[in-house]
């Protein structure tokens, strides 16, 4: 079994801008690329889990999402990082059309996204961890199992209970490799 670092993507990965789903408006968070050289380095497999309602919502389709998707994933490629898998969410229960207004079990804080991830690439959620700026994905890593949660907060408050439902808290990606102790 493999270790993984599941990260969010909007707040963890880009800018959220709200509903990021063109190339133009897709700006990496400072520190990422090292971030992420580093937790490769030190073994992990990078999964990327996205709750994207925009797509339930009608603001764009799953094909931009995809193209996206793609376009990311090149970028962390030519950075010599490969991602794992990307998944998505594209359902909510109250403000999106038909077919995706359901409550699924993908939604973060729902852990579908995590299980469908370490069951498919066989990874150990015993030695993995999420990286999230929302309680929503620290709840969804608490559910799927996985050891450590990490909040960043991109730039939001958050309480100190909900502080507390994380392992860590940090300002950005950036910071993790240090609060985790992981190799230069």
């Amino acid at each position: 079994m493999h270790k993984a670092i599941f990260l969010d993507r909007d707040g963890v990965v880009n800018k959220d801008h709200a509903y990021v789903h063109k190339v133009a408006d897709f700006e990496f968070i400072d520190g990422v690329f090292d971030a992420c050289k580093r937790f490769v380095q030190a073994g992990y497999k990078i999964v990327v889990v996205t709750n994207q309602s925009g797509i339930g919502r009608g603001y764009y389709n799953e094909a931009q999402f995809h193209q996206l998707s793609d376009w990311m994933c090149a970028q962390f490629m030519a950075q010599g990082i490969e991602i794992t898998g990307v998944y998505f969410c594209p359902h909510h229960p109250e403000k999106a059309e038909a077919p995706y207004n359901i409550d699924c079990d993908c939604r973060k804080p729902e852990p579908g996204m995590l299980l469908q991830a370490i069951a498919e690439h066989n990874l150990d959620p015993a030695q993995s961890i999420m990286v999230g700026d929302k309680i929503s994905d620290i709840q969804a890593a608490r559910a799927a199992g996985l050891a450590t949660a990490v909040l960043v907060e991109s730039g939001q408050s958050f309480s100190e209970a909900q502080r507390h439902l994380a392992d860590h808290v940090c300002t950005s990606l950036a910071a993790v490799p240090q609060i985790l102790s992981l190799p230069e």
